[in-house]
Formats: C-alpha cells, structure tokens, sequence
C-alpha cells in the first residue's frame, strides 16, 4: 500500500499550495513515488483518531505500512516526513556525505531560521490588524524578514540552487518563501523571487500543486 498523508478538506490558502501537505505532496513527486491522501475536516483534525497520529491536531501526517519485519511508521511535522521521503527514496539527498549533509542543513535552516519571522508577521495579519500599534509591530516585523531575506540572497547570489544541484534543503526553502510571495519584501531580491520561479516551474512541483488545488476545487461547495 502506498503511504497516506493528510491535508485540509476545505484549505485557508484556497487552493494556492501554501498548506504544509504541499511539502511532501512536492517531494513524492520529485521522488517518483506513490502516495494517497486522507483529507480532514477542522473538526475532525480534533478528534482522537487523528490527535493519535498528529498530538497537535495539525497536518500533514503520514502513514506507512510496515513491510516483513519492519514496523508501520507514523510521522508528523512536514520536515520530518520530507527527510524521511527524501532518505527513503532518490532525489531529494545527495550522495556524497558531505553534501547530503549540507541539504539537510538548509531544511533546517528553511523552517527555524526563515519560516518563524514570516509566519509571525503572517498571523498577526489575521489576529493584530485592528491594534492601534499595528503599524508600529508590522514595521518590527517586516525588518526581522528582511534582514532573513537579505542573508539568503547573499548567500544564494547567482546560484540556481542552495548547494549545487537541487535538493531537499531548496524544496523546503521554497515552500517557505513563497508564503510571502509577491510581497514587496520580497520584491526587493529579485535572485529569491527567480529562485522561487525555478522551484515552481518543476515538473513535480507542478503536478503537487495541480493535485493540491485539485483537492481545494473539489471540497468547494458548488458557486463559491
């Protein structure tokens, strides 16, 4: 049986590939690899069938059965299912010690270092905006993305890809970057933005997220 993951029944990002499931959706592709998808309800994201597989009520989750004597697998959190993909399978890792290391070093580097400050600046959007001291929080906010985007594009330069050939560092960085994508802070880095173009114009990027969008335009109810 191929793995199953999860995503939203009814996503927020509308269908525009924001949503963590678009990761491994993404890196099964790339891989070449089969897999099927259990989409949940808000509701059901809070019920004990799923808090056993995802303690936070979130998704993705993935599920894999076991094989001879191995065990099934369950994982949450999209950058541990996406190593896991990336180590299972071709494509995502180099071979070469060294280099497999540094990839797996810019996916860290994508969810701890550049994902906070622009999910952050993301919510308080949503839960800040009506504050009297909005302005002055966005502004604070937009400065500590910045100096992230900076860093990153003048490490990346001229490069096509984080270190040498594409990886599972440049899928997670990509994703990450594209929560703010068409922003002016990013406008600023034309090298990030024609990074990002170079990820979405993958094959497999694009089959993830023609699936992804698939899903969203199915779960809508008919004129919405």
């Amino acid at each position: 049986m191929p793995p199953v993951i999860t995503g939203f029944a009814h996503s927020p990002d509308r269908g525009r590939g924001h949503a963590r499931d678009m990761r491994l959706r993404w890196a099964f592709e790339e891989a070449g690899v089969d897999y099927d998808v259990r989409l949940l309800s808000f509701a059901q994201m809070k019920e004990p069938a799923h808090l056993a597989l995802h303690p936070f009520g979130q998704i993705p989750t993935y599920e894999e059965d076991g094989t001879g004597e191995e065990e099934g697998l369950t994982l949450f959190e999209s950058g541990a299912i996406v190593l896991h993909i990336a180590e299972r399978h071709g494509g995502l890792l180099p071979e070469e010690a060294g280099a497999r290391a540094r990839a797996i070093n810019w996916v860290f580097a994508a969810l701890n270092t550049m994902e906070p400050p622009i999910v952050e600046r993301e919510a308080a959007g949503y839960t800040e905006r009506e504050k009297s001291w909005y302005g002055e929080r966005l502004a604070m906010l937009d400065a500590r993305v910045d100096q992230r985007l900076g860093e990153l594009s003048r490490r990346l330069g001229e490069a096509d890809w984080l270190d040498g050939a594409f990886s599972a560092g440049d899928l997670m960085m990509v994703s990450v970057l594209r929560r703010i994508e068409g922003s002016a802070l990013l406008a600023r880095y034309p090298n990030l933005t024609a990074y990002i173009a170079r990820g979405q114009a993958r094959p497999a990027y694009q089959r993830a997220f023609d699936a992804q969008r698939a899903a969203f335009e199915a779960a809508r109810p008919d004129g919405a």
